[in-house]
């Protein structure tokens, strides 16, 4: 089973999306979290998905944008880390790629077709990752981070999200 990351493997901005991951295992916990996410979306309706609890926030649909986003970079962050491969990865940012999506003319199905896609492929490079490959250090955003650190804040990052849109998101929506 993987272990989780110590707090020198990765960034320090990334610890909230670290120390929310509950221990046990990282895969069960990912593919339970892709059924959470599946049966929330799904139950959205379209004009739902473009709702927004405040302004100058994302829709709920640019998060989910947002969610696939950053699990696409962080696995491929993941993948060259697993792989040993020590070139610095660029950082990017958020908003400019929600921005880019023009997320806003998609249905709300086509985007979580995208992030479940997204998820089965993490899976699978988590699964198949050779276990002495977690231990890898590389460097992303001009940090240094472990694979296993990686595969933590994939976890992470996407609970954050799905409290923010709990909490924040669904109340105003009833």
């Amino acid at each position: 089973m993987l272990q989780r990351p110590l707090v020198n493997e990765y960034p320090e901005y990334y610890k909230p999306y670290v120390t929310l991951v509950p221990d046990g295992d990282l895969l069960l916990l990912l593919k339970e979290h892709l059924v959470k996410t599946i049966e929330l979306f799904e139950s959205l309706s379209e004009g739902g998905g473009h709702f927004r609890y405040a302004e100058n926030k994302w829709s709920i649909k640019e998060v989910l944008c947002h969610m696939a986003d950053t699990e696409r970079i962080m696995s491929y962050r993941l993948l060259r880390v697993g792989r040993g491969d020590q070139t610095s990865l660029a950082g990017f940012n958020e908003n400019d790629y929600v921005q880019g999506s023009q997320i806003h003319k998609l249905p709300i199905k086509s985007i979580l077709e995208d992030f479940i896609a997204t998820r089965k492929a993490t899976l699978t490079l988590i699964q198949n990752m050779p276990e002495e490959a977690w231990t890898n250090i590389g460097f992303a955003n001009n940090t240094e981070v472990t694979a296993r650190a990686i595969a933590y804040i994939i976890a992470g990052h996407a609970l954050h999200h799905l409290n923010i849109i709990s909490d924040r998101y669904l109340p105003l929506l009833k």
